[in-house]
């Protein structure tokens, strides 16, 4: 197949990376790339679906996987898995010897083994640049879902649904799969019962997600739903605000240095130091300002506020708000910065992710969440126009119009974007720039 004609079939078939900030997967491929990685990491603790996934559909993953590679001319075919996802691994031992060109990786259990980047240089050895993209380094990386997205657009089956996990406070934790746009309720309710009074919905991984509301809808890089208690430590970590956290840090940072010293990307030679950051934010001291751009080279993994501080202070908050801060005043990111060699010292720096757990209180909820396939029925969702980087898709139905799922009812826009499909079938009752709500005939 062309690289054109497969680019066509996934961008119109609305495939988005699954998770993170939905990336258009058809830009991703690129003849550049020597080496596709597929990324079987759970990069946050708690999330199962990826290992799941690819248990149950292990050879159609594999097949499209390898069709990826063969389209854009990778030599090289890498499916990055912890090497504790037993089952699946066995999964996909029954097929590897059908896929000449594709080996298997095993992980070891830390975070954030995901972050592309990190997996990037476990699998091969191969550094991205600070601010660089994987595809300068010959890498183009998916994660499992979204190739089972390519599988199932190849089929003629646009993205109108996603497999979600609900955890942690909830009497039967499960994944499962739900049409996007439904609300968060509508999932954790497939979950049994809340087992807290006033329980907090966070969205994602407890180390990079946010806590979201009951009323908001589903979208294709929708990974998790973790249902805590409002006073578990990452939920009050979250709702702090930035004023305090500065105060904080100029009264009590007791300059140990391990926030910089346990970075991931710090690790790898990127220029990104939180501990000099945060000695120069809490002190109000400009006279080197390299501090504060380099903070450009964040990846927000969490590792520094919600691990390594002895102190509970907040790095990587700080952090997200000087790189808002930089894009909304028009300062780019320092260009041309090349990383440093990777220290000998990384292997003694990598976070366990059951001590991880055990830190933030949540090796409780570490259970078997069983992944149920059969979807879940709905009677009204809420579409966005905007699940994914890039330009929000542009609405073509109109109030009153009956839609069917599957059907295109948003095409993409100039520019990079993905079509959105009606993911039940019913009647358009509104469409904005932001949404299409359809409600079930």
């Amino acid at each position: 197949m062309e690289i054109k004609e497969l680019q066509k079939i996934i961008q119109e078939n609305g495939v988005v990376g699954a998770g993170g900030a939905g990336f258009p997967t058809y830009a991703k491929l690129d003849e550049r790339a020597n080496t596709i990685l597929m990324n079987c990491a759970e990069c946050e603790p708690l999330l199962k679906l990826h290992r799941q996934l690819l248990e149950k559909h292990a050879y159609e993953i594999m097949k499209t996987f390898q069709l990826v590679a063969d389209t854009v001319g990778a030599s090289e075919s890498i499916i990055g898995i912890k090497k504790s996802y037993i089952q699946t691994v066995n999964a996909l031992n029954q097929h590897i010897e059908e896929f000449p060109n594709m080996r298997i990786h095993l992980l070891e259990e830390v975070y954030p083994m995901g972050d592309e980047v990190v997996l990037i240089y476990e699998a091969t050895g191969r550094v991205v640049r600070p601010g660089g993209l994987p595809i300068e380094q010959g890498v183009a990386v998916f994660n499992v879902e979204t190739i089972y997205n390519v599988y199932r657009a190849l089929e003629n089956q646009p993205v109108t649904d996603k497999y979600v996990s609900v955890v942690a406070e909830v009497s039967n934790p499960v994944t499962v799969r739900v049409p996007i746009g439904c609300t968060l309720d509508e999932v954790v309710a497939q979950a049994g019962s809340v087992t807290i009074k006033d329980p907090v919905y966070f969205v994602g991984g407890p180390m990079m997600g946010r806590i979201g509301s009951g009323s908001e809808p589903v979208t294709k890089t929708t990974n998790a739903i973790l249902v805590l208690p409002k006073d578990h430590t990452i939920v009050t970590k979250k709702q702090r605000t930035s004023s305090i956290d500065l105060k904080r840090a100029a009264s009590i940072c007791c300059q140990c240095n391990t926030c910089t010293d346990l970075c991931p990307r710090n690790n790898l030679g990127h220029p990104i130091d939180p501990a000099l950051f945060m000695r120069a934010a809490s002190n109000q001291d400009y006279r080197d300002l390299n501090p504060y751009l380099d903070a450009n080279f964040c990846s927000s993994c969490g590792v520094c506020e919600m691990y390594s501080c002895p102190q509970s202070l907040a790095p990587r908050s700080l952090l997200a708000d000087m790189k808002a801060g930089l894009r909304k005043a028009g300062v780019r990111p320092p260009q041309g910065v090349q990383a440093s060699p990777v220290p000998s010292a990384r292997e003694y720096r990598k976070v366990p992710e059951e001590r991880l757990m055990a830190r933030l209180a949540l090796t409780r909820y570490d259970k078997e969440a069983p992944m149920d396939e059969s979807l879940v029925p709905v009677s009204k969702v809420k579409v966005l126009l905007s699940q994914h980087i890039g330009a929000p898709a542009q609405a073509i139905v109109k109030p009153g119009d009956q839609v069917t799922r599957g059907q295109i009812i948003a095409a993409p826009a100039n520019g990079l974007s993905v079509a959105i499909h009606a993911t039940i079938d019913g009647k358009v009752t509104e469409v904005t720039d932001r949404h299409i709500i359809i409600a079930k005939k």
